[in-house]
């Protein structure tokens, strides 16, 4: 009986099947990261572009010249907002943990106050004498 059950499981490709949908499980987080990066900066790229698209038809250019300078337009402001999210990129994963580790370490290493450390200022002003 269970060779059977297993005869129409590897028959209908079943577990292949299964193996599939758990695969797209695992990129579902890849895909919401990608969702939430992605829908803001379209809404960036629309709400300042779209204004330039109506002032162009405003002004009566044909309707190619509107969409290619459109065109541009939104170009240029995608290469602006991915040099932005490059250098906070840079920012984040290599100036941020510099800046940290610099802290922690000037932190570890600074002076108490509380600790006697031996004078090795000039001579007393009272006296004008040594110290030693």
């Amino acid at each position: 009986m269970w060779s059977l059950i297993k005869w129409l499981a590897m028959r209908l490709a079943v577990v292949r099947w299964i193996f599939k949908v758990l695969g797209l499980v695992a990129f579902l987080p890849i895909a919401f990261l990608l969702k939430a990066v992605g829908l803001p900066l379209l809404i960036v790229l629309a709400v300042l572009a779209l204004p330039v698209l109506f002032l162009l038809f405003l002004f009566g250019l044909p309707i190619f010249l509107v969409l290619l300078v459109g065109g541009l337009a939104m170009s240029a402001l995608f290469v602006a907002l991915s040099i932005g999210v490059m250098a906070l990129k840079f920012a984040i994963f290599v100036v941020l943990p510099i800046w940290l580790v610099y802290k922690l370490v000037s932190w570890l290493f600074r002076d108490r106050g509380g600790v006697a450390r031996p004078d090795v200022h000039g001579p007393d002003p009272s006296t004008g004498a040594d110290a030693a």
